[in-house]
């Protein structure tokens, strides 16, 4: 596979990954689905189930794994089904974020590829096999091996054509799961950095379908873009921090925090500067953090508590 990258993913973790110390840990075994089947499954059931991953009942396969699961569960399933390895912790909030997101997309894909969810505090040497050392952090697995990986929360336009990638490096066929061409298109430009020609297909979506949700995304994630561009996040982040009343200081910092999967310190940055200002300075901060949360997740519940908190500080 050659992953493209795109610019949003906060950091790609390519390379080798030593993962002998957790093969053959367990007798090998079909693959568990997220529900489970009856304990007295007939030798037909589990000759299918050996033939590969078998969607659940919602069309999709979601699975917790384990130390004790992951050879069958992730390595032996990957062999016929890409895998989509989610590390997260109860704990970690920007988890929160990210892993609806996956789990929405990976219902869409109807088992065209599985989500694999590994608790890091419970399941140490997986975390350390994978090197991880910051959650969240996404591996995709093909054919028993890490094919591409990125850290923070990224947003569902980014997401999308880093899935596609994912499938086609397990030969499964995209197109077959649903997607729309044109936000294909335009999501392909944004990865390839034609910020222009991704614009473009985004506006004429919506010129199209003026309320679709992944092409606003998009097309304010190209504006998130380009406004950090050329920027070093150090200098700036140090920046905001000196002039705490600079707007334009604390909404580039809002960016950067977004973008390094921080979106919940980035909101509050936000609000608190909309309690602290008023008039047209007021008005600047206030729709700026709206664009912010057109990135998100619609459902995205830190989006929904911003917006509370964003409310209660207007009014």
């Amino acid at each position: 596979m050659n992953p493209r990258t795109t610019p949003a993913i906060p950091a790609v973790m390519r390379g080798a990954v030593d993962l002998s110390g957790l093969r053959d840990r367990t007798p090998a075994r079909p693959p568990a689905d997220a529900t489970p089947g009856p304990s007295d499954a007939s030798a037909e059931d589990v000759a299918a189930a050996s033939a590969g991953p078998t969607p659940a009942a919602n069309g999709v396969t979601i699975i917790d794994v384990t130390e004790a699961t992951f050879q069958t569960e992730v390595l032996e399933r990957s062999l016929t089904t890409p895998v989509v390895i989610d590390f997260w912790a109860e704990w970690c909030g920007p988890c929160k974020q990210l892993s609806p997101v996956l789990e929405k997309l990976a219902i869409e894909g109807g088992g065209s590829w599985v989500l694999a969810k590994i608790d890091v505090d419970a399941n140490p040497r997986i975390a350390q096999a994978f090197r991880v050392q910051g959650i969240p952090m996404v591996f995709a697995v093909v054919g028993g091996q890490p094919v591409d990986a990125f850290t923070g929360v990224v947003p569902e336009a980014q997401l999308r054509p880093w899935i596609e990638a994912v499938l086609k490096a397990g030969g499964v066929d995209a197109g077959s799961v649903g997607e729309d061409p044109d936000l294909l298109a335009a999501d392909d430009a944004l990865v390839d950095g034609d910020l222009d020609g991704a614009e473009q297909a985004y506006k004429q979506i919506l010129a199209d379908r003026p309320a679709d949700e992944a092409a606003l995304a998009g097309l304010a994630q190209v504006g998130l873009l380009r406004r950090v561009d050329g920027v070093d996040p150090n200098a700036a982040m140090a920046a905001a921090a000196k002039v705490p009343d600079d707007v334009g200081a604390q909404l580039l910092a809002a960016d950067i925090e977004v973008l390094s999967g921080q979106a919940e310190q980035a909101y509050s940055r936000l609000v608190e500067l909309v309690r602290r200002t008023s008039g047209p300075d007021r008005d600047r901060v206030r729709n700026h953090l709206v664009s912010l949360f057109s990135v998100a997740a619609p459902d995205d519940p830190a989006v929904a508590l911003a917006r509370r908190a964003l409310a209660n500080a207007l009014f």
